[in-house]
């Protein structure tokens, strides 16, 4: 499998040093900076003040990452419309945030802010086309106007992060084919095979078993049985035929008490499994735990529009040990995007021990893992899967993954509202392939 080149740029280190008698005058100021970089959003990052040569600037956290494709580096240094052409830059903004002052009209003053001064880098290098880092800047640089000027530190990195990048070619209720995507190219590299059983055998490796959970064991009425989503399953096949990976329910969706949405306090969960290194089809090793719940759009962000949250546990050693590693929602309505990246959800040290045991050596450093797009609950959907290439050393280690975006993907659909009794009157804006009683 051929990688896409991407390039990681990272920004950490901050610490901001103020010149002669300023520094124990703004020894309670708080300071913050807009990191820019041309065509991407605006990040921002306090940036702490520095009162002593002995200030232990931390040498892992990024207060800023973007993951620049080789084209978005091309348009960076391109020529701008009746402009001269300029080279790519980044800009490190830095500001005094205003404390609260007297009020006008009942109203404090606050929010406002001074410009301390501006970095500029220089992103014209290609080093990072040999494998190595190539730190940018590190140290020290002097910002602002004047002979005594504030000084900021800084670490700027550029390093190659090369990701494959895979889609599905059709809806997961419909079997699809896996394609790995290169330039222009469209390779398949796995099949896909969905089950939807709703009584699973406990013979089957993937049915169930020690990995099963219900809110009951007695028999159910047709009711209460239309009334929750189980045993779906979803196995990842090579080329050859072989299962290489899988997802499947092991807590079913089911309505809260009195309500009709999955809630948080019983959320449905897959278990994300693996082929076993034995090579034996019959014995899976369990990697890691995706659970999804609906959320009102009253207790969602700010989006008007109910929201699916998916929560991702790894299970390094034993699926009763685990530790949450990705947290993030998605819109019921549009979907969105599922990730796990060490720079975006700064984990505890306890989660990058287990991600490193889970997924590499790699993982302890920070960064991107994986992330894919799903659609909303209503839409036809083909996930796209993007993933770092240093988390995969075999075909297996892509098809877990592949695994997990199919799990995403369903538990979107899975999450929609329940009805006690179907609409028929109801028209479907396309077929439903997975069967679901709204």
């Amino acid at each position: 499998m051929d990688p896409e080149p991407f390039v990681r740029l990272s920004v950490g280190q901050l610490g901001l040093k103020l010149p002669g008698g300023n520094a124990s005058k703004a020894a309670g100021r708080l300071c913050d900076c807009e990191i820019r970089l041309g065509g991407f959003p605006v990040q921002t990052a306090p940036v702490p003040l520095v009162h002593s040569p002995a200030f232990n600037l931390d040498p892992f956290t990024n207060a800023a990452v973007f993951s620049l494709e080789e084209s978005d580096l091309k348009a960076l240094a391109a020529p701008g419309c009746f402009r001269a052409p300029r080279s790519s830059c980044l800009e490190v903004a830095v500001y005094y945030l205003a404390r609260f002052g007297a009020s006008r009209c009942g109203v404090l003053a606050c929010g406002r802010k001074r410009l301390v001064g501006v970095f500029r880098v220089e992103l014209a290098s290609s080093e990072w086309r040999d494998g190595k880092p190539v730190l940018l800047h590190h140290g020290w640089a002097g910002i602002g106007k004047g002979a005594a000027r504030p000084e900021l530190h800084l670490r700027v990195k550029l390093e190659a992060d090369p990701r494959y990048i895979f889609q599905f070619d059709d809806e997961i209720a419909l079997n699809p084919q896996v394609v790995q995507l290169h330039g222009s190219i469209r390779q398949p590299v796995f099949s896909c095979k969905f089950i939807r059983d709703r009584r699973p055998s406990q013979s089957d490796p993937l049915g169930g078993g020690q990995y099963w959970s219900s809110s009951s064991s007695e028999e159910q009425d047709m009711e209460m049985v239309r009334r929750e989503r189980k045993a779906w399953k979803v196995v990842i096949h090579d080329l050859s035929g072989s299962a290489v990976a899988a997802a499947f329910m092991a807590t079913p969706f089911v309505p809260a008490p009195g309500g009709d949405t999955v809630a948080r306090s019983n959320p449905g969960a897959w278990l994300i499994v693996r082929a076993d290194t034995t090579g034996s089809s019959d014995s899976w090793q369990p990697w890691g735990r995706l659970e999804a719940w609906r959320e009102a759009a009253a207790a969602a962000a700010s989006s008007g529009k109910d929201t699916v949250r998916l929560r991702l546990h790894l299970l390094p050693d034993r699926h009763d040990d685990c530790v949450l590693v990705s947290e993030a929602p998605l819109s019921s309505d549009k979907g969105g995007e599922f990730f796990i990246d060490m720079d975006r959800q700064a984990p505890s040290a306890t989660a990058a021990e287990h991600c490193a045991a889970s997924l590499g050596a790699a993982c302890a450093g920070g960064g991107f893992v994986m992330s894919c797009r799903v659609e909303g609950e209503a839409r036809s959907s083909r996930p796209f899967v993007q993933l770092a290439m240093r988390h995969v050393t075999c075909m297996e280690d892509a098809a877990m993954f592949v695994a997990l975006a199919a799990a995403v993907d369903l538990s979107v659909k899975a999450c929609r509202p329940f009805r006690r009794k179907p609409n028929k009157k109801a028209a479907s804006p396309s077929p439903d392939h997975l069967e679901l009683d709204t």
